[in-house]
């Protein structure tokens, strides 16, 4: 179901889905699109009353969304070339050996070390994103283990996937989804997008109460929330 109401002279148009929780959740994707989650039988005066209720956030994460840095930084698969890990700059190195069938990625001695049968650098960045995936898996399950002490819950899942436009997202079943890239991201943003989507385990908006929660297992959350505001999604292979 869509519905559309006036803020200022701008038109709000939203989609909505009705689900079995208790409060009304908004969500804007990257691309501008908002997104309502209502509690069954909530009428739609009632529901155009909440969302209006959030009009100037909506229309303020629009922009963010809309100005975010969203470029890929295109590395080749060559040696010398630049990879990303935590934050930091490993350069790659590639050693042919065709007595091996799959390709072996390792970070050593401050360099990616990548030992292939084959100069296909498609199937090199395979390689080294599968890397990628297994790192930020162990790193955000270590992560989210650290801070657990914090929460009285703990998350039903742990995914990393591929995500173009988002750090990490929350279920409403309380799964946390993460994208793989964001184990190139400092230590200490990391964090932040950990606890960030375990704190959307009791608050499914960006609430008052939600920013909070946050302040009290991080303090100096804003600084790290402003990286990710400038940085976007621009960290791939």
């Amino acid at each position: 179901m869509n519905l559309v109401f006036k803020f200022g002279t701008k038109d709000i148009e939203f989609t909505v889905k009705y689900s079995n929780r208790k409060t009304l959740a908004i969500e804007v994707e990257p691309s501008g699109k908002v997104n309502v989650v209502a509690p069954m039988g909530v009428s739609q005066e009632e529901i155009i009353k909440k969302v209006r209720s959030k009009a100037a956030w909506i229309v303020q994460k629009q922009y963010e969304v809309k100005n975010i840095n969203v470029n890929k930084i295109n590395r080749e698969a060559v040696n010398g070339e630049s990879y990303l890990y935590l934050g930091r700059n490993y350069t790659l190195q590639l050693i042919d050996d065709k007595t091996i069938k799959k390709i072996q990625v390792k970070l050593f001695r401050g360099k990616f070390i990548v030992t292939t049968p084959t100069k296909d650098e498609v199937k090199i960045k395979e390689a080294l994103e599968q890397w990628y995936r297994e790192k930020a898996l162990q790193k955000i399950c270590d992560r989210v283990k650290y801070y657990r002490p914090f929460f009285n819950k703990e998350p039903k899942a742990i995914k990393v996937k591929e995500q173009k436009k988002r750090w990490a997202s929350c279920t409403s079943k309380d799964e946390l989804l993460f994208n793989w890239r964001c184990v190139m991201a400092p230590a200490y943003i990391l964090d932040y997008i950990v606890v960030h989507e375990m704190c959307h385990m009791y608050h499914k908006d960006h609430s008052k109460e939600f920013w909070n929660m946050v302040s009290d297992v991080m303090p100096d959350y804003e600084g790290r929330k402003e990286w990710l505001r400038y940085n976007g999604i621009k960290l791939d292979l």
